[in-house]
């Protein structure tokens, strides 16, 4: 029997149905090229980085210097230095009650007093007083006047009512002198404080000198008020009825049917308990009004008049007290309401001042 060998081939390749690469052998390869780069662009990129790098740090000085250079030259800012704090103005009131105080310990002190003032004035320690203490005393203070000489220093003027003080009862040796008139018990007195920064915030005080005696402040001159002359309140005014019956509500009635005197909004609290048992209207100045025939009619609805009123209230113990008032009234339904208890007369206006003669008026304009 004979055996046939058979020869088992082998399996043909698949075949790739795109086209056909080239295949180039790996040996052939260009060695050239990596990863897709060119060797040598490689090296050249290199090389030109480097010298990128280098030329910026080369630069980095310049560019600096430049930039330094280019920025504005502004001048700083001033540094603010704090200046010490001064006392304000409302340190006026604590100077004033500081002269009081200090004017009152003055006008009683006497023999042995001179560490009371050294509180207030610390040279008076050194003083040798004369007197005996207390015999003077000031009674009704009350500062007049407050004038700032110095930021940190007022003068303080304070009145007083010195009591225990006889004048002198020696006559006069003199040939034709008449008897001095009896001194005015006020007597006015001018105290220097000093003022500065106290502990916590607060203000400290100090007197200057010891109190100097001065005069009595200027009067002021009396300004022109808006109503006329004064004149007697005719029972017959319609004005005179609305301020009776007002008034003698507001100050003997303790405000009992005070309102039915009132115009339509207005509201006033009347003094109480009332201060008096009766009042008597005595005289009315008017708003604008020279004299003339007497008033017996109101006028129109919303009509105001400002008038002032002199009268006589009688008190509790039957003595008469004269007192004013300057009061608003507004006619409605024929008859006065008060419209305004006022806080003051009213003033007139300023009288302009007349332009001085020869003086040149406008210029006159040229025509064509």
């Amino acid at each position: 029997m004979s055996l046939v060998r058979t020869r088992r081939r082998k399996p043909a390749p698949p075949v790739d149905p795109r086209p056909e690469a080239v295949q180039v052998p790996e040996a052939e390869q260009d060695t050239d090229w990596v990863g897709g780069w060119s060797t040598g662009a490689q090296a050249n990129s290199a090389a030109l980085i480097r010298w990128i790098v280098w030329g910026l740090i080369g630069l980095g000085p310049l560019l600096g210097a430049l930039a330094y250079l280019s920025v504005p030259t502004t001048p700083a800012a001033p540094v603010s230095k704090t200046a010490p704090s001064a006392p304000s103005a409302s340190g006026g009131q604590g100077a004033a009650g500081f002269a009081s105080l200090f004017v009152a310990a003055y006008l009683s002190a006497g023999r042995g007093d001179e560490p009371k003032l050294a509180a207030y004035y610390p040279p008076a320690g050194s003083l040798q007083l004369d007197g005996v203490s207390g015999r003077r005393r000031g009674e009704q203070l009350t500062v007049v006047r407050l004038r700032q000489t110095d930021p940190s220093v007022w003068a303080v003027t304070v009145a007083a009512r010195v009591t225990g003080a006889q004048p002198s009862a020696t006559p006069s040796t003199q040939p034709g002198a008449s008897p001095s008139p009896a001194a005015d018990p006020v007597r006015y007195f001018q105290v220097p404080v000093a003022t500065a920064p106290g502990a916590g915030g607060a203000t400290a005080y100090t007197a200057l000198a010891l109190p100097a005696e001065v005069a009595a402040p200027e009067r002021a001159k009396t300004p022109e008020l808006v109503y006329g002359a004064m004149h007697p309140a005719l029972p017959t005014d319609p004005r005179t009825q609305a301020v009776t019956s007002f008034l003698s509500a507001y100050l003997t009635k303790a405000g009992a049917e005070l309102d039915r005197y009132l115009a339509p909004g207005k509201r006033l609290a009347a003094p109480s308990p009332a201060p008096y048992s009766g009042i008597a209207v005595d005289q009315l100045a008017v708003e604008g009004e020279t004299g003339g025939e007497p008033v017996v009619s109101v006028p129109g609805d919303g009509t105001t008049l400002r008038l002032l009123v002199t009268l006589r209230a009688t008190g509790q113990d039957g003595v008469r007290l004269p007192l004013t008032y300057a009061l608003t009234l507004k006619a409605r339904a024929g008859r006065w309401e008060i419209a305004g208890l006022d806080g003051a007369p009213a003033l007139a206006p300023p009288t302009p001042v007349p332009a001085a003669s020869g003086a040149p008026g406008p210029a006159a304009t040229p025509t064509a």
